[in-house]
């Protein structure tokens, strides 16, 4: 979850469309200093444990690509 202020401060240069928005968020927002980050528990019961998408190598080639461009 974010702020709306926060976003709209971001929202107009973000790149990524696919798997390294998660990095490109955190890392832009991470340079504003009014914003401040939790860690919030989640969990996958159910229908939403089956349906789980899986990642491969190539998504964590890309992501260390996005966390080393941003």
């Amino acid at each position: 979850m974010f702020r709306r202020e926060l976003i709209a401060t971001i929202a107009p240069g973000l790149r990524e469309r696919r798997f390294g928005i998660e990095i490109e968020l955190t890392c832009k927002l991470a340079r504003l200093r009014n914003a401040r980050f939790y860690e919030r528990p989640h969990q996958l019961c159910g229908p939403q444990l089956r349906r789980r998408k899986k990642i491969g190598w190539r998504d964590g080639l890309w992501a260390l690509w996005c966390i080393v461009r941003y």
